[in-house]
């Protein structure tokens, strides 16, 4: 049985569809993660997991559940995390674990504190006030929370948003324990390597789902290679390349170009002879193998341009 079974939902407020007839399975002890732009309804879909926001139509059945018909043995399963942190500034990291545990009925919760407490790294702090925590920390203490009551299914709104680097990695290794203890989890995340870590994942936007697969198989679904090129004018150079006929697509991240050609070895020379002689210099280039942000954008480009071949898109 399926973790989660979300079959035709919609949800709409007022005019606006948030959620477009939207499909998905979610297995049991796996790693699932909903990536896309803002207002792709990500959110909305978290939501309508916990029963919070109810589907203007279609069904949502989690653990067994339906989340309509029964959404109190729904929430007695689950846990969930948001964007933000929404615990109390004014207790200490043991008072709001505590709190939390009368509000799930959990009544001996102090040994299984103990044990998140060490699963997070945060018995050194229990005395500090929640205010008084990084960012890094604010999270961890919510997670905590959220798994007092030993949920089975964990559910994670952008759960790294606005956290440094060192607790983000910190974040992925608590959860990567979890999913080893059979637990399942399903997230919402900005960052595409954080998805590349998770079993499945869906890609998003207006309210859509455009892929569900695992990482390896989306990157699967770029035709040809991904050739990064560095070179010293990158908005003339993207308004170059993307006019050449034997690229497929031209995307630019930071300091250097991903074009997309059919055959690197026939394709290159030509390209870097056009971008010679429209005097634009080429430091380095090389082929690389297409990331999850390669796919996405090219899903969102074909999408926008109702060409399934592909498009472009700007700096």
């Amino acid at each position: 049985m399926n973790a989660v079974t979300v079959t035709s939902v919609v949800r709409k407020f007022g005019d606006v569809v948030a959620v477009d007839d939207l499909t998905l399975e979610i297995r049991r002890r796996e790693m699932f993660a909903l990536v896309g732009p803002d207002g792709a309804g990500k959110t909305t879909v978290m939501r309508m997991l916990c029963g919070i926001t109810p589907p203007t139509s279609g069904s949502i059945n989690v653990l067994g559940f339906d989340v309509t018909q029964q959404p109190e043995e729904v929430k007695k399963r689950i846990g969930y995390l948001s964007q933000k942190f929404s615990l109390y500034g004014d207790l200490t990291i043991d008072e709001n674990i505590e709190f939390f545990a009368e509000i799930h009925g959990v009544s001996q919760y102090r040994e299984r504190r103990d044990e998140l407490l060490a699963f997070t790294r945060l018995t050194p702090f229990r005395g500090r006030l929640a205010d008084r925590l990084s960012g890094g920390m604010k999270q961890k203490l919510a997670l905590a929370c959220t798994l007092i009551h030993s949920p089975e299914l964990l559910l994670l709104d952008e759960p790294t948003t606005g956290v440094d680097p060192v607790s983000r990695r910190d974040f992925w290794k608590v959860l990567a324990n979890l999913l080893r203890t059979g637990m399942t989890i399903v997230m919402t995340t900005p960052y595409l390597d954080e998805a590349e870590r998770c079993n499945r994942v869906t890609m998003m936007s207006g309210g859509k789902n455009l892929v569900t697969d695992s990482p390896r198989a989306m990157k699967n679904l770029m035709r040809g290679e991904v050739v990064e090129v560095v070179c010293a004018d990158l908005r003339r150079s993207f308004a170059r390349v993307r006019t050449l006929p034997l690229v497929r697509e031209a995307q630019a991240f930071g300091d250097r170009l991903n074009i997309l050609v059919e055959n690197a070895a026939r394709d290159v020379p030509p390209l870097l002879q056009e971008l010679k002689e429209s005097r634009i210099d080429v430091e380095h280039w090389r082929v690389i193998p297409p990331s999850l942000e390669n796919v996405f954008i090219s899903l969102l480009s074909a999408q926008a341009s109702g060409d399934p071949g592909g498009g472009s898109t700007p700096p």
